[in-house]
């Protein structure tokens, strides 16, 4: 099932995608796309309603995040040996942990917003995983049940911010829009192998990553765990897995957004994004 969420920002309403190609309302039905609902009884109760009989969403209607009530956007770095290498830098011994504002959460075709004083924005299609179940110490092989879906990310990152300048990487990750989130939250029944996605970004029609999570060091079941064990889970959080390699900071010289470019980004199952770059007012 692909849960999304439609509508203006901030006053978005929760639907679904339809195998028919259209978006339905799910409005008066579930409150959200959030909290209780991502539970495993919310997400069989909404598998029981009959798409066909579901009010039709206009299909010019703004699509939102996939996921609302968003406490905490967990990210993953250096998930992936290969990017690891181009970034200069050693693979992890264990999952390096940042955050990201919520504040950054925006739909998946909204703008890229480069912010002042940024010479250097740039880009990284990760799995998303959004987690259903509260998850405190949860054993490895049980994570997965911990998970309501998957979705794409893009972990939009300003490099000069993140890196040369004193302190923690969440200053160069956490500015508005810098969280595109979406299309759908896919439920996890539909993604038996979330190790076995590839994934993939261009930029102007140029492809800089085409990657697969196969190659990913620290797997989706392994991070709820090791998360779990750092910092209780809830409903609605969102882990952003890492990149592959591919981006402008690895380019030899480096390539960063500018105004006018368009990037499109994909996961294999869960839906691709395409959004404009523009420049802060």
């Amino acid at each position: 099932m692909k849960l999304l969420r439609h509508g203006p920002a901030g006053a978005e309403r929760p639907g679904l995608y339809h195998s028919d190609g259209t978006i339905r309302d799910l409005t008066g039905l579930v409150p959200d796309i959030a909290g209780a609902v991502l539970s495993d009884q919310g997400i069989a109760m909404m598998r029981a309603l009959d798409p066909a009989q579901l009010p039709t969403v206009d299909p010019a209607t703004r699509i939102g995040p996939c996921v609302g009530g968003t406490g905490k956007f967990i990210c993953i770095g250096l998930n992936y040996a290969d990017h690891a290498a181009e970034s200069g830098m050693p693979v992890p011994p264990e999952p390096v942990i940042f955050m990201k504002a919520t504040s950054a959460i925006v739909g998946p075709n909204d703008p890229i917003v480069i912010p002042r004083g940024s010479q250097k924005t740039d880009w990284e299609v990760e799995l998303a995983v959004i987690i259903g179940t509260r998850a405190k110490h949860v054993d490895e092989a049980d994570a997965l049940a911990c998970v309501a879906g998957y979705a794409v990310a893009n972990d939009v990152s300003e490099r000069a911010f993140q890196i040369e300048r004193a302190g923690q990487w969440t200053k160069g990750k956490s500015s508005d829009s810098f969280g595109p989130l979406g299309p759908w939250l896919v439920t996890r029944d539909e993604i038996p192998d979330p190790q076995a996605l590839r994934l993939w970004l261009s930029v102007g029609g140029r492809r800089m990553q085409d990657g697969t999570t196969a190659t990913m060091v620290f797997g989706v079941a392994h991070l709820v765990a090791y998360l779990s064990a750092i910092m209780t889970l809830h409903p609605g959080d969102v882990i952003s897995t890492g990149t592959p390699p591919g981006v402008g900071m690895g380019m030899k010289p480096p390539r960063y957004l500018k105004p006018g470019d368009e990037v499109e980004l994909g996961v294999e199952g869960l839906g691709q994004q395409t959004t404009r770059v523009i420049a802060e007012r």
